[in-house]
C-alpha cells in the first residue's frame, strides 16, 4: 500500500491545504493528515477543532485519515509505515525551508519528500493571512471552507455579540 502524511498546523485549514490533500489523494492508496500538536505554541483553534475541521472537509475523500501527532515527524511516518510525507510549495521561500526538512528527513530515517506546487489560485494564501483577515472582519470565504468561515467568525465575534 503506497501511504502518504500530509502534516501541518492547520490553523485554520484553507482551500490551499485542501488542494494539496485532494490532488495527495489522486495519487497514493491512503493519505494521513497529520496535524502537529506543538505545546510551545497556541493555535487559534485546539487541536481537537483542527482535526474535527478536517475530518469534515474530507469526508468526501474515502482514503483519506486525519490524526494528531507529536513528535519527529520521521518517526510518526515510521509507526503508520508511510512511505512520503507530501508538502505544498507555495513559494521559493517555501522551498529553501522545507528542502532542510526533506533532506533531514531522509537522513533520519529515509522517509521521501514530495514537493506539490500550490495551485496558482492559492499561491498567497496561508493560515496567518487568513486570521488576521477574519480577525479585523475582512471577507475570507474564498481562501477557506464554508466551515473554516463560520469557525472564524465565531472566534473573532465581540462577546457582546454585535
Amino acid at each position: 500500500m503506497r501511504r502518504a502524511v500530509c502534516p501541518g498546523s492547520f490553523d485554520p485549514c484553507t482551500r490551499g491545504h485542501l488542494d494539496i490533500i485532494d490532488r495527495s489523494a489522486r495519487l497514493f492508496d491512503e493519505v494521513i493528515i497529520a496535524v502537529l500538536v506543538n505545546q510551545n505554541k497556541q493555535g487559534l483553534f485546539s487541536v481537537e477543532e483542527r482535526l474535527e475541521i478536517l475530518r469534515e472537509v474530507t469526508k468526501n475523500l474515502p482514503n483519506v485519515r486525519v490524526e494528531a501527532f507529536r513528535g519527529l515527524l520521521v518517526d510518526y511516518c515510521r509507526d503508520n509505515d508511510a512511505q512520503v510525507v507530501v508538502k505544498g510549495i507555495r513559494a521559493v521561500s517555501d522551498f529553501d525551508y522545507e528542502l532542510q526538512m526533506a533532506q533531514m528527513n531522509i537522513g533520519l530515517s529515509g522517509v521521501e519528500t514530495l514537493f506539490m506546487p500550490t495551485n496558482p489560485l492559492y499561491s498567497f494564501v496561508a493560515s496567518s493571512l487568513v486570521k488576521e483577515i477574519a480577525k479585523w472582519g475582512g471577507d475570507v470565504s474564498s481562501f477557506v471552507p464554508e466551515l473554516v468561515e463560520r469557525r472564524l467568525l465565531e472566534k473573532f465575534r465581540p462577546a457582546d455579540g454585535s
